[in-house]
């Protein structure tokens, strides 16, 4: 377990966190590892090149990093990755921040996982207070399954899925709509997912890093999606939203909600309330922006956080307005170099 004593200093840090355009930050994706078990085709290359351990911060820096946000007005904190599971001791992470959800101070301490390793760790991450989760899914067919995520094993995700459900985890669904990959499975997912009781949330493919498959061919629009789902089951609006991105629906027929995220038809920047801090300290601003600000060097630079906090003040005074994803069909290059589990899912 961390040692969380020497983090208390965070709490004295008073002002609160509002970009240029109004927009409170108060929630904090924090990626704690670029590395991943699986290999999937829209999100990675087969061999990728991993950052050196050495460059990452460690468990304790990220805890201090992290109670500085959330002195200054964060109140959710999603732990990302690559897959955040596979980092060596993480549950001592979630262990240390949950005494912000203790103190009332962080409302949601909780993780996107690809579902791999939630049967090994489902009933440690309830007891650090973690309420809900989301698992990233994109087919039910164990074959497609392993072609999408290459190493990837089905049947081990599903098992992670029945522990977290076992354990009080309260899952959702995500899955990245494909062109010619799933398209077929739009509703059934959407009916396994209900039936079990769990949300279910499309998302748009998006142009960040290179990978051998061209997205011009991978990019299906969730108006497409919406449409393939309004053909069998009647909708409505929806006021339900956790902080994040993500559009909800009802479905009538199966009771259940319907999120999408749809970052390239319909941008959801007007009111976005995040940042995101990568396992080396850097803090993005904005998804599909490039600009990004140091926090490792004032984190290690200083005993207390009156440099860090300095530090992520002159940041979010840069957050833009919005970012600017297209799928380019004349170079066919990435808006964005960085590969998704740099910046965190």
């Amino acid at each position: 377990m961390l040692d969380r004593t020497r983090f208390d200093t965070a709490k004295d840090v008073e002002d609160r966190l509002t970009d240029p355009f109004g927009r409170a930050i108060s929630y904090l994706r924090v990626s704690v590892t670029d590395r991943c078990d699986f290999r999937c085709v829209y999100c990675m290359s087969e061999n990728m090149t991993f950052l050196p351990k050495q460059d990452l911060l460690t468990l304790e820096e990220l805890d201090r990093l992290c109670s500085v946000f959330v002195a200054k007005g964060v109140r959710k904190l999603r732990i990302t990755g690559g897959e955040p599971l596979v980092r060596r001791n993480i549950m001592s992470l979630f262990g240390s921040l949950s005494r912000h959800v203790e103190s009332g101070a962080l409302e949601e301490l909780t993780l996107t996982t690809n579902g791999s390793q939630l049967a090994r760790h489902a009933k440690d991450l309830a007891a650090c207070g973690v309420r809900r989760i989301n698992v990233s899914l994109d087919t039910l067919d164990a074959g497609k399954f392993k072609a999408l995520t290459r190493w990837g094993d089905l049947a081990q995700v599903l098992k992670g899925i029945d522990a977290a459900q076992d354990s009080g985890l309260q899952v959702k669904i995500n899955a990245v709509a494909l062109k010619g990959v799933n398209e077929d499975e739009i509703l059934p997912l959407v009916r396994w997912a209900h039936g079990r009781g769990m949300d279910m949330t499309f998302i748009e493919v998006m142009p960040l890093g290179e990978i051998e498959t061209m997205r011009v061919d991978q990019y299906l629009p969730l108006t497409d999606v919406k449409a393939i789902i309004a053909s069998e089951l009647t909708l409505s609006n929806s006021g339900y939203a956790t902080g994040g991105p993500a559009r909800y629906v009802h479905a009538a027929e199966t009771n259940g909600r319907i999120g999408f995220i749809t970052p390239m038809t319909h941008n959801f920047c007007e009111s976005c309330n995040r940042v995101r801090l990568t396992c080396t300290g850097t803090l993005y601003m904005c998804l599909g922006q490039e600009d990004a600000a140091d926090l490792r060097k004032p984190l290690r630079h200083s005993a207390d956080d009156a440099l860090v906090a300095a530090a992520i003040d002159q940041a979010i005074a840069r957050k833009p307005k919005g970012h600017d994803f297209v799928i380019d069909r004349v170079t066919r290059q990435p808006s964005v170099g960085r590969h998704m589990s740099m910046t965190g899912g």
